[in-house]
């Protein structure tokens, strides 16, 4: 449902992605770690359309990202970083204006709207103006508009974001239901929704892939079992090689 193929990404003399190569099929969860400047918003932007690759192709469902792009976008659902909206709409009239840019209409709409608002859980704030909600509520109006037309592939950016622990718990909860029938890649800085939400996981440092597994493959390569110390000790090992070579 979805591939980078030799993803590279300059921005001046700096190489934000190097040679990224993934594919990711419906029922997958991918885990999208590394730390700040590591490539990842860059890679998830070239995935969405937004940006295009230097050199490499990105593809949504078969639709070439840059060639096809509005093909590619009809088919995906995301979640930007800071999660951009227009602060004087409400969150139930921005998901609406974004399934009517879709092309929803009469029933169809209404039944999309509902259930996005719904799955996000913004209840009384759905009729709020976006300007005057805190930061979580933001997020969640945000993810009912990725979801809302119900697409294959998800990118989703820190979607957990300024949500409070029911409400993460609840992102979670959704996510996993979501996995069933789409392939999703979520970005996170909060460690421990890679093993409660994903089946994969893959970090990316100095916009090069350094692991490509398992949660549980990650996390033993820590000698304490815990994801920090996994990626230290893999992005050690990666750097320790690429100096001998």
């Amino acid at each position: 449902m979805l591939v980078a193929d030799h993803l590279i990404k300059d921005f001046g003399t700096h190489r934000a992605v190097d040679d990224v190569s993934f594919s990711l099929k419906s029922g997958e969860v991918l885990g999208f770690l590394g730390p700040n400047g590591a490539g990842k918003t860059t890679t998830m932007r070239m995935l969405a359309g937004c940006l295009e690759p230097d050199i490499g192709i990105a593809s949504i469902a078969g639709h070439n990202c840059v060639q096809d792009r509005l093909a590619a976008q009809s088919r995906l659902g995301y979640l930007p970083e800071g999660a951009p909206s227009y602060p004087a709409m409400t969150p139930r009239s921005f998901v609406e204006f974004g399934l009517r840019a879709r092309s929803f209409t009469g029933q169809s709409l209404a039944s999309a709207l509902a259930t996005a608002l719904e799955r996000a859980r913004l209840g009384d704030a759905a009729r709020q103006p976006i300007a005057t909600l805190s930061k979580g509520y933001k997020r969640r109006a945000a993810l009912a508009a990725a979801i809302a037309h119900d697409p294959d592939v998800l990118i989703l950016d820190e979607p957990t974001d300024g949500l409070d622990p029911n409400q993460k718990d609840g992102v979670r909860a959704l996510i996993l239901e979501m996995a069933q029938t789409k392939a999703i890649i979520i970005s996170t800085h909060i460690l421990d929704e890679v093993p409660a939400v994903c089946s994969r996981a893959m970090i990316i440092d100095a916009g090069r892939i350094r692991f490509d597994g398992t949660p549980d493959q990650m996390i033993r390569k820590g000698g304490d079992g815990t994801i920090e110390t996994a990626f230290r000790s893999l992005t050690q090992t990666v750097k320790a090689a690429e100096d001998a070579a």
